[in-house]
């Protein structure tokens, strides 16, 4: 006798179990160049004399291509299947990287910009085709082994973020031992077997379903993907305004050699990558996924919203050891806006249907990419403008939005 009710004690099915664990490899893969780029980029230019605004444009591109991409991807992968997407976004990848490895140093600094931020923006749409496609293959794999979407969400996307925090240690060393175009190579190849082996191992037309068939259906999500997607728009601007040029060059500025810079970020990375994971520990389950976790979502948002508050004051006090300060309450601050994030990824995996979760998924991390790009947008002009301080207000006042989203999810399968 079957039933429709997930069971947390279920056993995950031999395929689905296989399928998981392939998308998510690759998806590790996909993570560790994607850190490393970003470390090659920042590094290199920032030590070429580029401004903190201009460190920040170079990445607006690379930020906005995936709002776009995420939606679209979403579509092409309900339309021509989850497999096909990955394979895709691997590809573009290793496309953007080729290029980005075709800069001279003989080009004016204006064609350098204009080159480096085209080819991030190849590199963005890669990452969010190659996102969005994993995520849904997620929600196809555990909906095949009842009740373990929680974990697999907090797994995957924990494991994820560890990953790219070894990507950032990656794209140091790389870039001390290979160079610019050497380390964007090696990653190129790395990528190229990756793809090899989903080609090789995944179903080809994996999570293909029946596609929206005009922008407003594509839109017209249910009210819990639409309020989670504007929450999510906000918490990652408030991480990124600070996190993407105010931190790395606050600590250079206060002494900190690259290298030390660069091993914090990755240390900070991981660790938010292992709270992620354990995720499912901190938050108290319920039997129709949502009037436990929705709460939790509120909760901790609360506390997220409390840390660069209390860092804001304590900068404008200019407190002895200033940078230490900032790095135990950055630690404090990757502690919660991980468990938040968790219980994001798990929510629109709740709230998604599961006939074009793929649409769901490409909607909500459109949302995802637009909160980057206004926070990496922000970074860079608020660093400039008012340096950490005014970087925090940022972040507090965005956090105090998603605070205020979250409030209005619907707790219930009824209200979503």
């Amino acid at each position: 006798m079957t039933t429709t009710t997930p069971t947390t004690h279920a056993v995950p099915a031999p395929h689905a179990t296989r399928n998981y664990a392939i998308v998510t490899a690759a998806y590790w893969g996909f993570t560790l160049t994607d850190g490393a780029l970003r470390m090659l980029v920042l590094l290199h230019f920032y030590r070429l004399g580029y401004s903190p605004f201009t460190l920040a444009f170079l990445f607006l591109l690379y930020e906005a291509a995936g709002v776009l991409a995420n939606l679209i991807g979403g579509w092409l992968a309900t339309r021509f299947g989850i497999t096909r997407m990955l394979m895709v976004g691997l590809s573009t990848q290793i496309i953007g990287f080729l290029l980005l490895s075709m800069l001279s140093p003989d080009w004016t600094a204006t064609m350098s910009v204009a080159w480096v931020v085209l080819s991030q923006g190849v590199c963005g749409v890669a990452k969010d085709l190659t996102k969005t496609a994993s995520k849904s293959a997620i929600k196809i794999t555990a909906g095949q082994a009842s009740g373990q979407l929680f974990k697999w969400v907090a797994w995957f996307t924990g494991s994820k973020n560890a990953m790219k925090g070894v990507g950032f240690f990656l794209g140091g060393l790389l870039l001390d031992q290979l160079g610019f175009r050497g380390s964007l190579w090696a990653m190129a190849c790395l990528l190229a077997v990756i793809l090899t082996g989903v080609i090789l191992s995944l179903p080809p037309m994996m999570g293909k379903s029946k596609a929206s068939k005009s922008a407003k259906e594509l839109f017209a999500k249910n009210r819990g993907i639409n309020l989670l997607a504007a929450a999510r728009v906000a918490l990652f601007g408030a991480r990124d305004v600070w996190f993407v040029v105010g931190v790395p060059v606050f600590l250079y500025a206060s002494g900190w050699t690259f290298t030390m810079v660069g091993g914090f970020l990755a240390t900070w990375t991981i660790g938010y990558g292992l709270v992620q994971a354990i995720a499912p520990m901190l938050v108290r389950r319920s039997t129709d996924g949502l009037s436990h976790e929705v709460p939790a979502a509120r909760h901790w948002s609360a506390i997220l919203a409390v840390v660069p508050i209390v860092l804001a004051v304590l900068v404008a006090m200019n407190v002895n050891h200033l940078e230490w300060v900032v790095v135990v309450g950055l630690g404090l601050f990757g502690f919660a806006f991980a468990v938040n994030s968790s219980v994001h990824s798990y929510l629109i995996l709740a709230y998604a249907g599961s006939e074009k979760a793929a649409e769901d998924v490409g909607f909500y991390y459109a949302a995802n990419a637009l909160g980057r790009f206004i926070g990496t947008l922000l970074s860079g002009l608020l660093y400039q403008w008012g340096g950490l301080f005014y970087s925090l207000c940022g972040s507090a006042i965005m956090l105090i939005i998603c605070w205020l989203f979250t409030l209005a999810l619907p707790a219930s399968r009824h209200q979503a």
